[in-house]
């Protein structure tokens, strides 16, 4: 059996990556995929335990977010992700550990290879296909996270530490362009899709 393809999708908040995850799932569904959607921190009964820690304990240090963030991996890993790319389905996740470089480490400082080191014990290799990095100025993210409910404890943080994070996350398109897209998110939502689906219909072609 052919594995499956793994697809995530990033960005800053209020970016559009609930929404955009929907229509994700649903192009590869209407191609006759097994699609599995997911998020992180979450996809299992522990990554939500944490999920609920990481977004509302606070204080929380920057180490241990980061510690967190890889426990909950681990999990998520070992019960959803490799075992559905095993079966030969697609897994869809928003986020996963391209935000750990930019939030815990562009944003908070954690030196990347620190990152790197966790990332190549828990992963063993394992990257994504294909990386839909949706991007948007701070300050349009920030005020449409704001109108869709009460920030949670990291969308408390000021727009300086969320211009470091975009920044992160740039700077990770640019040095692996082949596999992360980015995706201009200051756009009414049909050309977001329209741009989303250019994407997706090149990473199936190239599946046939």
């Amino acid at each position: 059996m052919t594995a499956g393809k793994f697809i995530t999708l990033e960005g800053g908040e209020g970016v559009g990556k609930s929404t955009n995850l929907d229509f994700v799932v649903s192009r590869l569904r209407a191609r006759g995929l097994e699609v599995i959607a997911t998020r992180e921190p979450g996809g299992t009964a522990f990554g939500e335990a944490v999920r609920g820690i990481f977004l509302h304990q606070d204080p929380l240090r920057p180490e241990a977010e980061l510690l967190l963030l890889f426990a909950a991996r681990v999990h998520h890993l070992r019960e959803v992700i490799e075992p559905a790319l095993r079966r030969g389905a697609w897994v869809v996740c928003d986020r996963f550990t391209d935000a750990s470089y930019a939030y815990q480490g562009a944003g908070r400082g954690i030196k990347p290879g620190i990152i790197d080191f966790l990332r190549d014990w828990i992963q063993a290799g394992l990257r994504p296909d294909l990386t839909l990095l949706l991007d948007a100025p701070v300050d349009i993210g920030l005020r449409r996270a704001h109108q869709r409910s009460g920030p949670d404890r990291l969308e408390r943080e000021d727009s300086a530490f969320f211009a470091r994070v975009r920044e992160g996350y740039l700077a990770l398109a640019r040095t692996e362009p082949d596999r992360i897209r980015v995706i201009d998110a200051d756009r009414p939502l049909v050309l977001v899709q329209a741009a989303i689906a250019a994407q997706l219909d090149s990473l199936l072609d190239g599946c046939v």
